[in-house]
């Protein structure tokens, strides 16, 4: 029997791949982290599925479920919020699961950042003004941050910053990223993306502290900082120039 990871998305019930799916359709058992899963998932679920909800359950007991389901013969979808690579826990599960010789498979989701910027109708990466995306974050109860991994260290590449689970220190933020990248670089704030209730506050850096204020956001919220999320007089990539060289093209071309 296996324990399937499984990437439920950034929010929208049909932000799920199309594996994701098929192995929640399948599965008689279900692990999902109900405080940031939509419910609407588990109707994928087959009649009868045993549908467990995570979120106020230890590792232990979640790998309590995992060898109950694996000694009565019952493959697992272990569904978590996001994509499973960043920020879900799921190194210490797989540990566990490699110490009990317990078999898994892990299937990507759509990552909160790419969800934001679909909201935003931004690309992260221009010609000419940021060609690197930072997913970083900052200090909490779950995890501290390395001493290696400081704002200010990101903020020198002038990269496009997308901060998770920060919201709650945003003038922090602001204060830390302003010398890199000036008073007038671009930040949007994007709360629950592609959720019904989903929400974007553009502005700057020298804005984003007032508008915030007017407009409270939970901790799910992303912030994004970087001179790509208002960058128009950007040169057009060389990709689809008519001198670009492409490597593959049609015989005959």
């Amino acid at each position: 029997m296996t324990i399937h990871f499984i990437g439920a998305g950034p929010g929208a019930p049909d932000l799920i791949t199309v594996r994701g799916r098929d192995l929640l359709g399948r599965c008689p058992v279900c692990l999902y982290a109900g405080s940031l899963v939509p419910k609407a998932l588990l109707d994928h679920c087959p009649p009868g599925a045993r549908i467990v909800d995570t979120a106020p359950l230890s590792l232990d007991e979640i790998v309590q479920e995992f060898v109950a389901a694996t000694e009565a013969g019952r493959d697992v979808a272990r569904l978590h919020s996001g994509d499973l690579s960043v920020w879900s826990a799921l190194g210490e599960q797989l540990r566990r699961l490699d110490a009990l010789n317990i078999p898994y498979t892990v299937t990507p989701g759509v990552p909160s950042f790419a969800a934001a910027a679909a909201a935003l109708g931004r690309e992260l990466t221009l010609p000419e003004v940021a060609q690197s995306v930072v997913l970083t974050r900052t200090s909490g109860r779950a995890s501290a941050m390395p001493d290696s991994e400081s704002l200010a260290a990101f903020a020198a590449t002038r990269a496009t910053l997308a901060i998770h689970l920060s919201i709650h220190v945003l003038d922090r933020l602001v204060a830390e990223l302003t010398p890199f990248y000036g008073a007038d670089c671009p930040v949007a704030i994007v709360f629950r993306a592609s959720w019904p209730d989903e929400r974007i506050l553009r502005g700057t850096l020298s804005t984003i502290v007032a508008q915030a204020a007017e407009s409270p956001m939970e901790r799910t919220a992303l912030v994004l900082v970087g001179a790509a999320l208002g960058a128009e007089a950007f040169r057009e990539s060389a990709l689809y120039s008519v001198d670009y060289q492409r490597r593959f093209r049609g015989r005959g071309e």
